[in-house]
């Protein structure tokens, strides 16, 4: 005969399924990451004589040694190791590492030249982008509210076209890139830190034959001044740790939750751009900012309305 099992008896489950909750450790990294990101335009506007691509060159060469000694730290260095012998893996690393690398570019650039507002704009039309390509790729269904909120912000990238004569380059560029960077991360079998330490390890040949060609030349930055050197050995940390935190945070958070957090960065660096660097908001950015606000107001309803349902 068979015995019953009792509640003392009967065995766990071995995988149980993670609870979709908001915890007070995941929210303290996602505030870190993005208040990081938002004070991000200060750091690299006083690196504004240092060309951007040896900008970008560093941010990748510092990272690496972070990346590495936060696997090191975790124990999940043979992860990494496994992922550099994977052809697969390599091919996949090197697709979201020239994505990455060209939104690092055009944010650099856009600061120091003195676009920091468009920057903005990039960052906050990236979630609307993100709920197009779903849409678009993974057939996702949209609500009314969230087409609406589409449609407003191609209408203030509209209107901001008409006035300049030309389209908001940097903004598209951010927000494409990092929205298929996002998108494409998801595809990588491969924890976020590991991810990243693996795209900066595909990135740091380039990043350090540039260097090695402006030395060359004579023409390097690093170097020239303890405060800019300074600087340069500090990207890798002003790059590496708000991407790892906000890898980190966004498991211990709910999806909405984490997607109302990411206007942080964005309004951190509107403000920065309008009361710092005393870039010019009138005419047409006066009426497609507010478009772009309350197309984000729509998607958050619309993001909360879904979720009640």
């Amino acid at each position: 005969m068979t015995e019953a099992l009792t509640p003392q008896t009967a065995p766990a489950p071995r995988n149980p399924a993670p609870r979709n909750e908001d915890t007070a450790a995941g929210f303290a990294y996602a505030v870190a990451a993005y208040l990081l990101w938002g004070f991000l335009p200060l750091y690299m506007k006083a690196l504004a004589l240092v060309p951007t691509l040896e900008v970008l060159a560093h941010r990748v060469i510092w990272s690496v040694p972070v990346a590495l000694a936060v696997l090191a730290w975790r124990g999940r260095g043979a992860d990494l190791r496994a992922a550099l012998a994977s052809r697969r893996m390599l091919a996949m690393g090197a697709l979201t590492a020239a994505l990455i690398s060209v939104n690092w570019a055009t944010y650099v650039w856009a600061i120091q030249s003195g676009h920091a507002m468009e920057a903005a704009l990039g960052y906050y039309i990236n979630p609307l982008f993100s709920v197009l390509l779903g849409a678009v790729v993974l057939r996702e269904r949209l609500s009314r509210g969230q087409w609406l909120a589409i449609g407003l912000a191609a209408a203030a990238v509209a209107v901001l076209t008409i006035e300049a004569g030309r389209v908001p380059v940097v903004a598209l560029t951010l927000t494409l890139t990092w929205g298929l960077y996002a998108y494409f991360k998801k595809s990588l079998p491969l924890g976020p830190n590991q991810g990243f330490a693996l795209e900066v390890l595909i990135l740091s040949p380039a990043a350090l034959g540039y260097v090695a060609f402006v030395a060359l030349r004579g023409e390097m930055a690093f170097g020239s001044a303890p405060g800019v050197t300074a600087l340069l050995l500090g990207c890798g940390l002003v790059t590496a740790v708000p991407l790892m935190l906000y890898a980190n945070g966004a498991k211990l958070l709910r999806l909405s939750t984490i997607g109302i957090m990411q206007y942080i960065a964005p309004t951190m660096i509107f403000l920065t751009a309008v009361l710092v660097f005393a870039e010019p908001f009138g005419g047409a950015r006066l009426i497609a900012f507010p478009m772009i606000w309350a197309a984000l107001a729509l998607y958050t309803a619309s993001m909360f309305r879904g979720r009640a349902s």
